[in-house]
């Protein structure tokens, strides 16, 4: 592989993992309040 190659591949790889953990604190960090009940229309 070429330099330019492993490059591409550690930024993809960055960007995928740290979209996985921006979600995983998103999530943590959630403090809305839940609804009471579920509405659904079918």
């Amino acid at each position: 592989m070429t330099a330019g190659a492993i490059a591409m591949m550690v930024v993809s790889m960055l960007v995928l993992w740290g979209g996985l953990a921006a979600a995983i604190v998103n999530i943590v960090r959630f403090k809305g309040t839940e609804p009471a009940e579920q509405a659904r229309d079918l």
